[in-house]
């Protein structure tokens, strides 16, 4: 083989490696390519996963709302309950006085 032949030789090898890599290239796009169906399915995916947020981000700010207003409710209830557990100490307190004022007049006078 002679010098000229190589080189042909090596031109024709790299043509056709070139050609198989274009080829593979091809197929790999071809098979991997992205519809526009898709494309759309994936927008309209996209579209639901933002709504879902935004109505996930509404909820977390109304649950917030309701905690923080049943936590001021429960406060007043609490300070509700603390007045009227200090009155019922109160009038329990006079009824003993007033019981024990009443057994004095009542053992005085006899």
């Amino acid at each position: 083989m002679n010098r000229s032949e190589f080189i042909i030789t090596i031109a024709i090898i790299l043509f056709v490696a070139f050609l198989l890599g274009w080829f593979a290239n091809w197929l790999v796009n071809r098979f991997t390519r992205v519809s526009r169906a898709d494309v759309g399915e994936l927008d309209k995916m996209a579209q639901a996963l933002h709504e879902a947020e935004e109505t996930r981000d509404q909820a977390i700010v109304y649950l917030q709302e309701r905690e923080a207003e049943l936590s001021n409710q429960m406060s007043q209830t609490e300070a509700e309950l603390r007045a009227a557990m200090d009155g019922l100490r109160d009038a329990r307190t006079e009824a003993e006085e007033l019981k024990a004022y009443i057994e004095r007049q009542e053992s005085g006078a006899s």
